[in-house]
């Protein structure tokens, strides 16, 4: 099992988070307030889609235009491996992403090389993955100072809530992403704690 603690966001935190991205422009003036209008939609997009479907930075910086199908809702990702596989997102995800896709991105002219990307840097390439980890850190820092949040902790935040919702390891390690079920097993440990302490309460010997 693990030593330390799973660093995640809770449910508040998450909202807290996409709620600081979409608004904090009213606490910026001069240039910060001109680069925060240039990537408010690209970063919304990038956290919304990490925080709702789990993947990894380097499966969301390698995505490109044509990975995104609005008509199944499913991102087409290149895993750990080279092998492929269809990601499916929800309303939510779906929204932040048309947003960027049909305003920002569409008014973008990429440099050359980097027309397909899906996520330009405000140099008109395709962003890195640094890039996205500096993005997640600035704009959590706000929200959770105490907190270290990577997009890995956006992940674990992900396969945390997939977890309680459906109680399914074996859902969690294939959407994820794991080889090994035992993986997600050592991840999600924590969590089956509880669930544990609720079977202590669920069975009653004598109607009281």
């Amino acid at each position: 099992l693990h030593d330390k603690a799973i660093i995640r966001l809770d449910a508040d935190e998450v909202a807290l988070l996409l709620d600081f991205v979409e608004n904090c422009g009213n606490e910026l003036s001069g240039q910060a307030l001109n680069y925060y209008k240039k990537t408010k939609d690209r970063d919304l997009a990038i956290l919304t889609l990490l925080l709702g479907t789990g993947i990894r930075v380097s499966e969301c910086v390698g995505l490109d235009l044509t990975d995104v199908d609005f008509k199944n809702n499913g991102i087409t990702v290149t895993r750990k491996g080279g092998n492929q596989m269809v990601v499916y997102f929800g309303v939510e995800v779906e929204k932040a992403l048309k947003h960027y896709i049909e305003g920002d991105r569409k008014a973008a002219t990429p440099l050359s090389g980097h027309e397909n990307a899906l996520f330009l840097s405000t140099q008109k390439r395709r962003m890195g993955i640094q890039a996205v980890e500096n993005m997640v850190k600035k704009y959590a820092r706000q929200v959770t100072p105490t907190k270290k949040i990577t997009p890995h902790k956006l992940r674990s935040t992900y396969g945390t809530s997939l977890y309680k919702e459906t109680g399914d390891i074996y859902l969690v390690a294939d959407v994820l992403g794991h080889k090994d079920v035992n993986t997600t097993k050592k991840h999600y440990a924590a969590i089956d704690e509880d669930r544990r302490r609720k079977a202590a309460s669920a069975v009653k010997l004598r109607e009281s």
